[in-house]
């Protein structure tokens, strides 16, 4: 109850800051002119994946989004390994806008061979004019399955042990058509857990930011702090870390090109946040790249 009560108390001070700032500089143009329609406010990120998490965007209605998403091994192989190309892992991933606040999405990763789906949708949607809102509040359901080798095949084992699940709130905003925020208290729920002292609910929060920099070129950022005393297993003789990524995002409309430094392999919640061992000041940095391709199917 503690940890959810600190989730909620950061996300309501989140959205009283944001809300403040805002209707502050809102106000002398809304005294002297107000407007009779509502403008949303859009592309605080320049997609729906900031590098590994949901970013608050979701895909335009009647569009798909092809989504290839590669993570190399570590940079410290050298030549020898061609700095981690030797231990690639890639999802695939295509989504679908219902609405332009309603998505959908689903795709496959190298990694535990896993198979996720997903729907994501726009709870409130920053806006100004007639009616205003300061911020975006985003959110997330995702469901995964890890088809991979069992880790003890000689027990008895369950398909409902292969099932994960992540729920997210996102909220966040663009201010200043330059500065994309967002805060993600995110759940990752494990059927299966090593030993009795880890959780089955890890809780875990995220934030990222990207600054625009040009029309097509921005700094773009993400951490994920896993809060304590939840996972207690190691995974291959190292404990579970926070993940971090930061890099660069290129933007040419219909496509949206990432290459960023970090220390997750997974790209997935359930691999990123409850087993990412990877130690960013240990030389545990991995080389990351995004590609995404929209499609328009139809006239809206």
């Amino acid at each position: 109850m503690k940890k959810i009560n600190t989730l909620i108390s950061g996300l309501v001070l989140f959205s009283l800051m944001f809300s403040s700032a805002i209707n502050l500089c809102a106000q002398d143009s809304t005294a002297k002119s107000p407007e009779q329609s509502t403008k949303y406010i859009e592309q605080a990120f320049w997609g729906t994946r900031v590098q590994d998490g949901h970013s608050i965007e979701t895909t335009p209605k009647g569009n798909f989004e092809l989504r290839i998403q590669h993570r190399l091994g570590r940079m410290d192989g050298g030549f020898n390994e061609l700095f981690g190309l030797d231990q690639a892992s890639i999802r695939l991933g295509l989504d679908y806008g219902i609405l332009n606040w309603l998505m959908i999405g689903a795709g496959r990763s190298t990694m535990d061979k896993y198979y996720n789906g997903f729907i994501k949708a726009k709870i409130l949607r920053q806006s100004t004019g007639k009616h205003k809102m300061p911020l975006s509040l985003v959110g997330m359901a995702d469901m995964g399955i890890a088809s991979g080798k069992w880790a003890n095949p000689d027990r008895k084992n369950y398909f409902s042990s292969r099932l994960y699940y992540t729920f997210q709130l996102i909220v966040g905003g663009n201010y200043w058509d330059r500065l994309g925020i967002q805060l993600a208290p995110t759940l990752v729920h494990r059927n299966l857990v090593v030993t009795t002292r880890d959780h089955n609910n890890v809780f875990a929060l995220g934030a990222a930011a990207r600054i625009r920099i040009s029309n097509v070129v921005a700094l773009t950022g993400e951490y994920f702090y896993v809060f304590p005393h939840q996972i207690y297993s190691q995974i291959n003789s190292a404990d579970v870390r926070n993940s971090f990524s930061a890099g660069v995002e290129i933007y040419t409309g219909n496509h949206t090109f990432q290459i960023f430094i970090t220390n997750a392999v997974g790209s997935n919640e359930k691999q990123f946040i409850t087993e990412n061992t990877e130690n960013f000041l240990k030389k545990g940095i991995h080389l990351g790249f995004n590609f995404t391709r929209l499609f328009q199917v139809g006239k809206y």
